[in-house]
This record gives C-alpha cells, sequence and structure tokens, in this order.
C-alpha cells in the first residue's frame, strides 16, 4: 500500500460534496420508545456472526428480523429455512443495503458484513436514521472507525458495538474486581489469540458465481478480479478486507484489556513483530504477531497471535491475563480467577449467595448467569427504548478506542518499526508515511465521507 497523508487523501475521496450525496439519506425512522412498540431490525451479512445476529433478536421481547441482507442470494434459501424455525415472521429478502436504508420501518440495522464495509453500512445507517448494532472490529481503519462515532452523535443514533463482553456478567464483575483495586495496582494487562490455522492455499481468479453481486460485496474497497480465495471467510487474511486475527478476535481482548486497566486514552507507542510462517499460500496477512503498547505512564498492554500449533498459557488459548502488585488474573471467556502473592494463595472466588470471598489457594471458575451474545443484544434493545446512549454498555466510542489498538499494532507490524501516536489528535507523531495508514482510498460511491 502506498502512503497516503490526509489531504490527499480528502482529493481521492473525490471530495466532500459528492461523498454525502452518495450516501442514502431518507427521514429518520420513528423511534419506538415503549416496551410493547415492535422494534424491526434488518441482518446485514449472514455468513459467520449474521447467524448469530437472526437467531438473537426474535429472543427479545417484541423484537423481529425484518430483513435479512446479503449480496450473496444463493444464501438466502438456508438462512430463510432457519429463521422459519426461530420465528414466525418471515423476513425479505434484499442484497444492497441502499434499498434495506430506505423502508421507514426498519428502526435498526445489525452489521455482520465483513469488516470493510463496518463503517460505511453504520455511518449509511445513522444518515438514514436507523439505530445500528456493528460488530466488532468497528472499522477497517483508525480514521473511518471516528467519523462512525461523528455520525451516530450527528444524527442521534443509537450504536452498540459488537464487544458481548461488557454485557457478561462474570467479566464485569472481574472489571469491578480490578477497579476495586482487588489486585492493587495493575501496571500490564495481556491478551491471547491462538487459533491454529490451516494454510488456504493458493486458487486463481474466476468468474463471479451467479447469484453474487460482486460489486456490492466488494464496495468501499479497491476493484480486484473475483476469487474465492478473497471471498467468503477468507478474505480475512487480505489487507484489503480484512484485519488479521489480531483485528478479528483481538478487538474482544483489547477491549478487556484496555477496560480492565482503565485506559481511556490511547498507547504513546506502539511496536508489534511476527510473520507469516510455514505455509506458501495467497494469504497476506501474518499468522504470527507479538504487540506491545506503552502508554505515557509506562504501563503496558501485550498482545498475542498464535496461528500455529501452539502450547496454551494457564490453559487458556483466547483471553486476558492482568498483572498487579498483589497479584494476577485470568479472563477466560465468562470465568475468572485471581493468584495472589509470591505463593499464589488466597485467590478469590464468588459464591452468588454470599458475594465475594477469600479461599486457600486459586480461586474456582465464576461461573454466573448472562453469559454469551443475548445480554448484549438485549442491552441495546433497552437503549434503543430509552434513547440514551449511557445505557449502551459498549457505545461505538469505546468500541472504536478498543478497535483502533488493534489497528495500531497492525500498522506497527505492516511498517516494521516503532510507532509514537498522538492520543488527542489520533495521529501519529510527526510520520506521514505512518499517517497515510490511517484512512484508505475509497472506491466510488462508497464513500466514507470527510463530514458525516
Amino acid at each position: 500500500m502506498k502512503s497516503l497523508n490526509r489531504r490527499n487523501f480528502l482529493k481521492s475521496t473525490g471530495g466532500v460534496a459528492a461523498a454525502v450525496a452518495a450516501a442514502p439519506i431518507v427521514k429518520p425512522a420513528w423511534s419506538r420508545t415503549s416496551p410493547n412498540e415492535m422494534i424491526r431490525i434488518a441482518v446485514i451479512g449472514l455468513n459467520g456472526r449474521g447467524q448469530s445476529h437472526y437467531r438473537e433478536w426474535p429472543k427479545i421481547a417484541n423484537v423481529e428480523v425484518a430483513y435479512l441482507c446479503d449480496i450473496d442470494e444463493r444464501l438466502f434459501p438456508k438462512h430463510l429455512a432457519a429463521m422459519e424455525k426461530i420465528s414466525a415472521k418471515k423476513p425479505k429478502t434484499e442484497t444492497d443495503i441502499r434499498r434495506v436504508l430506505e423502508d421507514k420501518e426498519v428502526d435498526a440495522i445489525s452489521v455482520a458484513a465483513p469488516d470493510h464495509w463496518h463503517a460505511l453500512a453504520t455511518i449509511w445507517g445513522c444518515q438514514a436514521g436507523k439505530d445500528v448494532y456493528v460488530e466488532k472490529p468497528t472499522s477497517h481503519n483508525i480514521w473511518e472507525g471516528r467519523k462512525m462515532v461523528e455520525a451516530a452523535r450527528k444524527y442521534n443514533r443509537i450504536v452498540q458495538a459488537g464487544m458481548q463482553n461488557r454485557s457478561i456478567a462474570n467479566v464485569r464483575t472481574a472489571m469491578k474486581f480490578l477497579h476495586d483495586g482487588g489486585l492493587g495496582e495493575v501496571y500490564m494487562a495481556k491478551g491471547l489469540c491462538f487459533k491454529p490455522r490451516d494454510t488456504i492455499g493458493r486458487k486463481q481468479n474466476s468468474p463471479v458465481p451467479d447469484g453474487v453481486h460482486y460489486d456490492l460485496w466488494l464496495g468501499p474497497a479497491p476493484y480486484r478480479p473475483f476469487n474465492e480465495n478473497r471471498f467468503h471467510y477468507n478474505w480475512h487474511w487480505f489487507w484489503d478486507y480484512g484485519c488479521t486475527d489480531l483485528g478479528n478476535q483481538g478487538p474482544h481482548q483489547m477491549d478487556i484489556a484496555r477496560w480492565g486497566m482503565n485506559k481511556h486514552e490511547y498507547p504513546v507507542k506502539i511496536h508489534c513483530s511476527g510473520g507469516y510462517f510455514i505455509f506458501d499460500s495467497d494469504q497476506e496477512t501474518p499468522n504470527t504477531q507479538i504487540a506491545t503498547l506503552e502508554y505515557a505512564d509506562g504501563k503496558i498492554i501485550q498482545f498475542e497471535v498464535r496461528g500455529l500449533y501452539t502450547n496454551a498459557e494457564n490453559g487458556i488459548t483466547i483471553g486476558n491475563l492482568f498483572y498487579g502488585a498483589k497479584g494476577w488474573m485470568y479472563v477466560d471467556g465468562s470465568t475468572w480467577k485471581t493468584f495472589m502473592g509470591r505463593k499464589e494463595r488466597g485467590g478469590w472466588a464468588y459464591d452468588p449467595g454470599q458475594g465475594m470471598e477469600s479461599k486457600e489457594g486459586a480461586a474456582d471458575p465464576m461461573n454466573l448467569l448472562g453469559t454469551g451474545d443475548s445480554p448484549h443484544f438485549k442491552n441495546f434493545i433497552d437503549a434503543m427504548r430509552s434513547r440514551k446512549v449511557s445505557d449502551l454498555n459498549a457505545d461505538i466510542e469505546e468500541g472504536h478506542r478498543s478497535t483502533s489498538l488493534c489497528h495500531l499494532a497492525n500498522l506497527a507490524y505492516r511498517l516494521k518499526r516503532q510507532l509514537q501516536f498522538d492520543s488527542n489528535l489520533e495521529c501519529f507523531v510527526n510520520d506521514p508515511q505512518a499517517d497515510g495508514y490511517l484512512a484508505r482510498r475509497y472506491r466510488a460511491p462508497f464513500v466514507v465521507p470527510e463530514k458525516v
């Protein structure tokens, strides 16, 4: 990717006026604030997380899935059949998100499309008067993530980032334990993503399959001939569309790390090393990464991706470790343990009937109610009805900041050197080359505008 400074980036988009004109602007949808009023949601993107979305929404009282939207028409029969088993309401199908946004009866969109579509879908949704639930990573780059926050505020929309840990009871309790000084001063956190993945091999370009609206799939990304290896799921491993496993799984663990350390600013120094090892394939992104993000006070967030065969750390493959003056903690999904002192004794456990209690030796895992996706989806609906951004557990600002940590680490990896970042300006310090990676050139008419 060529270096692209901010001024040239804005010129390359074709101007602010053209960018805004490309976005679909319609009158805001009526906000259904009464618990008895039906909220109608359109699910954007059906593979992967999209299936979780359309299965979760009907579980909530007076919420229905109004649309299933995907650029691949071949997917509709399978997912409509799945919907028939969980909901009496048969959703409409659509291939173009713009047509969905024109429907004034749609109150919100639920975005589970590939990463490179997250920002534009969210911004268009806000402009169309819809609330938005958007999956992680919330953006494909730092600049467009800030535009998402600006759009949410300008149009008074409820925008929830899909960082479900924010609504899991056990994780919230673990964060309170840290914030209350349970480990003493926390000086370091580490996120783990150990997901052994196989090679994707090599494939030749081929004709676009019947039923696939490829131009819509590309959206903001540059044009490339169709290739199955760059399409369903494998798009994660190409810089035009995905953000590596550090930006795929990583936003969850980066969010917990930042949350637990009470870091609302950005790190000032970022380093990331790694590579794509062992396999020979079309994949562009690394399968091994080690990132270190240092804050102004010297405290550190680390993140490690191991995409090949590996051991676990204390039995954990996906999770977080926190290190403090009194001991250390792990957070593994909806469970957590503490290990106190040099001998790792006197850990904490939780008894729902008695609250916190100290036990000799490491604590037993906590297993409270409120795990999985359901609480987070319900929180979004509750905030839609209250119209209070403060009711959201993962407002888009929080999602943007946690996702940006992943982007910063990836940029340090791509540039092969340490970077310095200005937290207030959201740009690098005297580093035009790095600033060139803050945004991207957008392919008209799929342009994220300077002024949302």
